[in-house]
């Protein structure tokens, strides 16, 4: 899968995930699902730039991939 793919994958995973304790949350998961938005704008901002990891990539976009393999359940290719 290509890291477009791997983003865009988390991406849609968090767009689609629903939550049927969401009105009964504790603050911290309250956070995180208002979060889901905005996370997944972020990861599919990145989908736009040709990131190859056989070189150096900008921190921000190491942690956008580390994040979407967390939420794909994948590891590092």
């Amino acid at each position: 899968m290509t890291i477009t793919a791997e983003l865009s994958t988390a991406a849609a995973t968090l767009r689609s995930a629903r939550f049927t304790g969401a009105t009964t949350a504790t603050p911290a998961v309250a956070a995180l699902i208002r979060a889901r938005e905005p996370l997944a704008k972020w990861l599919i901002s990145w989908g736009g730039i040709e990131l190859d990891e056989t070189g150096p990539l900008p921190e921000d976009a190491q942690h956008a991939i580390a994040i979407a393999r967390a939420i794909n359940r994948t590891e590092q290719p």
